[in-house]
């Protein structure tokens, strides 16, 4: 498979997630698949998408709610997580660069995809930008993302903890790490 290199995918995922331990029964499943798309030879930000995934093995806890400003009723509405995954495919995410901010994205659509049955929508090319990041300003430790801006002198943009608005945000501070 040929690597696309024009544009990097960014990507943020939001999760059902609790104050605590899970209620019994229930695991973290992806709610919403936020991705900005970057432009490497303009060095911007291009498109953005929301995916709402109506998730199976869980329900948006209050937390959840507070944390990320979705409902259950919200999610209710989205896309099975397979067809948001055919989504990311049309996007080109076998054949592209993708990015998110630490390995939790990757890791959560690993052992979702492996848990459901669902082929795994990247391809090989992911760059953790939140250790590139810490490298790159010779950090002892790596930062949040909030933080992450702060120190570039970035803007937060939108609401933190929205997948989208964490993705266009992610691709910000890629921006500044591949400036020529």
């Amino acid at each position: 498979m040929k690597a696309l290199l024009d544009r990097v995918l960014v990507v943020d995922v939001e999760a059902t997630c609790w104050e605590g331990a899970p209620p019994g029964g229930q695991v973290s499943d992806i709610i919403e698949i936020g991705v900005c798309e970057y432009d490497v030879a303009l060095g911007e930000r291009v498109e953005r998408h929301s995916l709402l995934v109506r998730p199976t093995r869980s329900e948006v806890s209050p937390f959840c709610t507070s944390l990320t400003t979705l409902t259950q009723e919200q999610v209710g509405r989205g896309v099975d997580f397979g067809v948001a995954c055919a989504r990311l495919r049309e996007l080109g995410s076998r054949e592209r660069v993708w990015a998110s901010y630490g390995d939790y994205d990757r890791n959560q659509f690993q052992r979702q995809c492996a848990d459901l049955g669902v082929a795994y929508p990247f391809g090989p090319r992911h760059l953790n930008v939140k250790t590139l990041f810490a490298l790159s300003r010779g950090l002892h430790r790596e930062v949040g993302m909030a933080q992450a801006l702060a120190l570039a002198g970035l803007p937060l943009d939108g609401t933190h903890h929205r997948g989208d608005d964490d993705a266009w945000n992610i691709a910000a501070l890629l921006g500044t790490l591949l400036v020529r």
